[in-house]
């Protein structure tokens, strides 16, 4: 059985744009439910998908950290490139820690980190979440039990330098949040299982943004986008986003 592979998104609404961001392993589908809510709401909305996810992972392994923030800023010049002068983003995970790394390369209407890690996890904890994604994506492609042993037992003699990347990406973004000057609403689920749910307070703490938020959502888990309290999440970024000094 072949998988349909996700690919980037485009909604086209009104003249405010938002860039959102998946996460590491993730793909667009994470943030696709927030897209089209906040379309219906008038704004544009954006998702580019990073290079080597929502593929078989072996390609996952061939690629890091500087090919995503390419998808990133790639991201970022298309909705330019469409004509929008003034562009929010939204980022989960991994696509929130891009999220604030945008915060201070270049111009951000507003930024919105969902479940941001600040902490660096040990390779160990990471590679695993990396099998789990592998053999997740083998058994969606319908292969049998022989064969996604048989694969797996050749991807983990793979080496992973990936996560190495992705630890020091993870330790320059946080030493430089305050550099952060654009409005921001730091969001943070409670029962966040992938990362230290301390990263919130580091960023809000740290960021000089005159305008902030943390909030708590208290009976999320780390994929906040897909989670119970989804749709109050998307009247919080809705709300956030209506509050910001737009042009337009």
């Amino acid at each position: 059985m072949k998988i349909k592979a996700p690919e980037p998104f485009t909604f086209e609404s009104g003249k405010r744009a938002v860039l959102l961001l998946h996460g590491f392993t993730g793909n667009t589908a994470d943030v696709r439910m927030l897209g089209r809510f906040l379309e219906k709401n008038g704004y544009t909305c954006h998702a580019p998908q990073y290079k080597g996810h929502g593929v078989p992972p072996e390609e996952l392994v061939q690629t890091g950290p500087d090919d995503w923030w390419k998808d990133v800023m790639d991201g970022y010049e298309f909705l330019k490139r469409q004509g929008y002068e003034e562009i929010a983003v939204a980022g989960l995970s991994l696509g929130g820690v891009f999220s604030l790394k945008l915060g201070y390369t270049v111009p951000v209407k507003g930024i919105v980190p969902m479940c941001a890690p600040m902490y660096i996890k040990s390779e160990e904890v990471m590679y695993e979440g990396v099998i789990k994604y592998a053999r997740d994506i083998k058994q969606l492609e319908g292969k049998s039990k022989e064969q996604i042993e048989k694969e797996m037992n050749d991807f983990e003699k793979t080496p992973m330098n990936t996560l190495r990347s992705l630890q020091q990406l993870i330790a320059d973004v946080r030493d430089q949040v305050d550099m952060i000057y654009a409005p921001l609403f730091v969001v943070q689920a409670r029962h966040d299982e992938m990362i230290n749910p301390d990263s919130a307070n580091i960023i809000y703490d740290n960021a000089e943004s005159i305008e902030k938020d943390l909030k708590w959502y208290e009976h999320s888990g780390h994929v906040i986008t897909l989670g119970e309290e989804k749709e109050q999440l998307h009247e919080d970024i809705l709300r956030f986003l209506e509050g910001l000094d737009w042009a337009v």
